[in-house]
Parts: structure tokens; sequence; C-alpha cells
């Protein structure tokens, strides 16, 4: 069944990561879709994003904005209210922030592929506006925010149905939306992300956002402790403090091409992943390329990792407990006993964008077709 006029609505447009590379296979399967976005920034994301160009919000034109756009939180519920969505028959917000919450018109079908709850609103908080970010400043941010996060919950009846990146995410929505949600994994291009036939090199690697959340201080840590080299590629608000962190054996690279992460995925001796991931595409992306992560025990990281097969899971974030665990993935290799490179891209194989693209195309068609009276899910 057509669904008629698309629009897509994604929380903002800075960079291309996770999210934007679902934004990306979304508007492969609806290729007359309209994007919408808080803020776009020029040539940050791919040109099947910003072609044609994405209609933005008035926070695009708020002073500095590019840089400062998470100081304007407060006003992101007008911001999204304020879309003309009357045009179109389906909806399809792609959601880690607030634009799961857009007003579709009334005969439109409203689908939300949720990477996340509000994450600043919820229990995220505290990694970005906490006491250890802001000092006394961070219960003036509590106090702004609380409004957000009433908003945030009232508007959790909005879409008729929500996906989730994992299952993970899928209990978060059913604890602050009361909504149940089915659950499709993220897109990893498995075609792009391979193995090279050479060995690994004595590094470890972070892919990476430089935000608090991500906990880059613990791979810092971590590296230091297993006296290996630590490259980190990525760029974000938490560098200055990293690199204040960080000695001569951290390399920080900044926002890097999809080719020259591709080659540091195949070359290291491991992947980091130290922060709690809602789904986290950046471990899937480095088993494609048969390399094996170490991670947190926690979150998304518990549905792509195999301990023991595709990489360790870490309890904790003890430097001595990271450590340890970057050491059993070096004796493995060493022994070839452990971390094959084949079984770990087979793992990976299950996250393709194909696989993304059927399951998808499934849940629009199944919302489209839906009788009015079910077609919200609860």
């Amino acid at each position: 069944m057509s669904p008629g006029r698309v629009a897509l609505v994604h929380d903002w447009l800075t960079g291309m990561r996770g999210g934007e590379k679902v934004l990306e296979a979304l508007r492969e399967l609806c290729p007359g879709a309209q994007i919408f976005t808080l803020l776009h920034v020029p040539g940050s994301v791919s040109g099947a994003i910003a072609t044609p160009a994405p209609r933005t919000s008035f926070v695009q034109h708020l002073p500095r904005a590019p840089r400062w756009y998470r100081h304007y939180l407060p006003l992101f519920p007008s911001a999204v209210e304020s879309f003309d969505l009357d045009a179109f028959d389906l909806v399809i917000s792609s959601s880690h922030c607030a634009v799961k919450s857009v007003v579709a018109p009334g005969r439109a079908r409203h689908l939300c592929y949720c990477h996340s709850p509000m994450r600043y609103a919820w229990d995220q908080f505290d990694a970005y506006f906490g006491p250890a970010r802001l000092g006394r400043a961070s219960r003036l941010a509590r106090a702004v925010l609380r409004p957000l996060a009433r908003w945030d919950a009232a508007t959790g009846g909005r879409p008729h149905r929500y996906v989730a990146n994992s299952q993970y995410v899928a209990r978060r929505i059913r604890r602050y939306y009361n909504r149940s949600a089915a659950v499709v994994a993220p897109p990893v291009d498995t075609v792009f992300y391979t193995p090279s036939t050479r060995g690994p090199e004595p590094y470890l690697l972070v892919v990476s956002a430089l935000v608090p959340y991500k906990r880059l201080d613990i791979a810092i840590a971590a590296a230091r402790t297993a006296g290996l080299p630590l490259k980190i590629a990525g760029e974000g608000s938490d560098r200055e403090r990293l690199e204040a962190l960080a000695g001569p054996e951290v390399e920080f690279l900044g926002r890097v091409t999809d080719e020259t992460v591709r080659e540091l995925y195949r070359g290291a001796t491991a992947v980091l992943l130290t922060g709690e991931e809602d789904f986290g595409i950046v471990p899937v992306e480095a088993q494609a390329c048969g390399r094996p992560v170490v991670a947190l025990a926690s979150g998304g990281a518990l549905e792509t990792v195999v301990d023991g097969e595709t990489g360790v899971l870490v309890e904790g974030t003890a430097a001595d407990t990271w450590a340890e665990a970057i050491r059993r993935v070096r004796t493995g290799l060493d022994a070839g006993s452990a971390f094959q490179p084949a079984a770990i891209r087979r793992h990976a194989e299950r996250f393709s964008r194909d696989r993304f693209l059927t399951a998808m195309a499934a849940e629009i068609d199944a919302l489209v077709a839906a009788p009015a009276a079910e077609a919200v899910r609860w």
C-alpha cells in the first residue's frame, strides 16, 4: 500500500553518526520524502540527506546555532511543534531528543523510530548537566529541563507506533512513555565495512562523538594502564577536557572520512566502547571489519557484542578491569584461539542494511494498512 506523501523528521543534522545513517536508509525507503530538522549544518551530512535541502526550524537562525544548539533545549518543544506537516500522509520521526513529538495532521500516520527517549531530560541528565559538569549551575539546569521532561512524557502518545533500535531502548520507551515498541536494529553497511588480509597493529581505537556520556576518560585510562597507544576519531564539546586528561600515547584524529575509519577499524587490536549506548553502531562496524570490541557490559552492547567470541564485555569503569579485558583480547589474538575475524564478521552480518530496509518496510506497510482503530500500538 502506498504511504502517500512522506515527511521524515530528524532532531538535527550536524554530522554523519548512527542516527543519520538510519535517516539515510529511511530516505532510501521513501525516496520522495521531505526531511524536516531543527538545525542543519551544511556539508555535515551525506548528499542523500541534504538533497533536496531539509526544512529547518527557527533554531537554525538563533545565535551561533551550529555550536550552541544544545543550549536552546528549552525552545525545542516550540520548534518541533512549529513544523507544518499538513501536506503529508505519513510522518516518520527519527528521534533521540524531541522530534517524536511532532504534530502530525489528523489523517496522517506517525511512526517513530526511537534511538532513545530524550537523554537530557531523563537518565543521562547528570552526564551533561550534573554537578561534576556545571557545579552549582546544575540546579538551575535541572529546573530549566524539568518542564522539558514533562512535555516529553506528555507527548509520548503522539506517534501511532514506536520502533526501537534495541531491546534496551524498547524497555526505556515502556518506562518513560508507557508504550510498546517493535525492535529493528539500525543498518550497518556490511558491504563497505569488511575485513582486510593484514593482521592487527598494536593500537586501540575509539570512534565516537566527544561528549560526556561516551565516557572516553575511561578509554584514556584503560589504554594507559594496558600500555597501548589509543587513537580517537571524532569531534565534540568534550575534546578540550579529554585532551587535558590524555598523555602522548593518545592521538586525537578529529573528524575523519568513512574510508579512514574503515582502515582504522581494520588495523586496531581492539575497538573500545566505554559509555552506555542505546544501540551503538560503532561496535557492529568494527565487527564487520573482523575486529573485536571491548565494551561496557550495559545497554545496547549486550545485544551486539558476544563475550568471548566477538569481544569482551566489561563490568564497571575501573582502568585495571578494562586493561585486563584488553589483555584478554590480545592473548586470544596472539594464540589464535579466540576472536577469529571470520566469526566476528559473520556475527556483524546480522545487522546488515538490507535486513534493516526489509524490516522497516514491513513496519511502515503494517502501519499504513492498519484500520484506524488498530493504527495505535500501545
